[in-house]
């Protein structure tokens, strides 16, 4: 048995990478999981819902329980029925790990309004969406309990939000605001028993195997491989755990 066995998870951005990784970890240990992905590339373009679908066959196929959520987290109603789609599907909701994005790097004298705004909106407003709905499901419960309740939320953040790379100010602007908005989620949730934590990976994904540092996150041909998203994800089910 597993330490998630019995909990509820959303993750986003579940299709690939990252938030793969985590889904696959979180299912291993228990939990039933809403795999959310919006299927766009790594810059936010087209829609492809395979890979979310992948995911939960992936689940499914060593015995765990997933449903696929198709919605943009930056959405409000969207974002809502990811929540709406665990009570739907499982009966209850208790983890959101907040793992979708994408990248439109420019230099701070070259980014336009509309790369600024779309990377804004994915990464600091699709957390906030997911938290706001997550909070209130579990402010709700707990108040309808009477007590306090599990829940877990966890938010995927960078080292560009205290390094500031020139080439992404959106997303350093955006990394540091998750930052700021999940502290404020944690002294606002802990009265009710949920905690809320951000993590900062650093691991081969589609946002890091372009641009000028994507050699650096490379498969090698033998030995340890350092950035595989896998190494992660423990993080991730202990934050999630009621070890946490």
């Amino acid at each position: 048995m597993g330490v998630l066995e019995g909990k509820v998870a959303v993750v986003t951005g579940a299709g690939r990478g990252l938030g793969r990784s985590h889904a696959l970890a979180l299912a291993k240990e228990g939990a039933r999981v809403v795999v959310n992905d919006f299927g766009v590339s790594a810059d936010g373009q087209g829609r492809d819902e395979s890979a979310g679908r992948g995911v939960v066959d992936e689940i499914k196929a060593f015995g765990g329980e997933a449903v696929a959520h198709f919605g943009d987290v930056a959405d409000w109603n969207e974002s809502k029925g990811m929540i709406e789609t665990a009570v739907k599907a499982f009966g209850d909701f208790n983890i959101l790990v907040s793992n979708a994005g994408f990248l439109r790097d420019k230099m701070f004298f070259s980014m336009s309004e509309a790369d600024f705004d779309a990377v804004i909106r994915v990464h600091l407003k699709g957390h906030f969406c997911g938290m706001r709905h997550a909070a209130e499901y579990l402010r709700n419960k707990a108040k309808a309990e009477g007590g306090q309740v599990y829940g877990r939320i966890l938010s995927t953040a960078s080292e560009a939000a205290l390094f500031f790379d020139p080439g992404q100010p959106n997303y350093s602007a955006a990394k540091s605001g998750i930052i700021a908005l999940t502290n404020s989620a944690a002294q606002a949730l802990i009265r009710v028993g949920v905690t809320a934590n951000t993590f900062m990976p650093r691991a081969r994904t589609a946002m890091t195997a372009t641009g000028p540092s994507a050699q650096f996150f490379q498969k090698p041909e033998s030995g340890f491989d350092a950035f595989d998203p896998a190494h992660t994800s423990p993080l991730v089910c202990w934050l999630a755990s009621p070890a946490a």
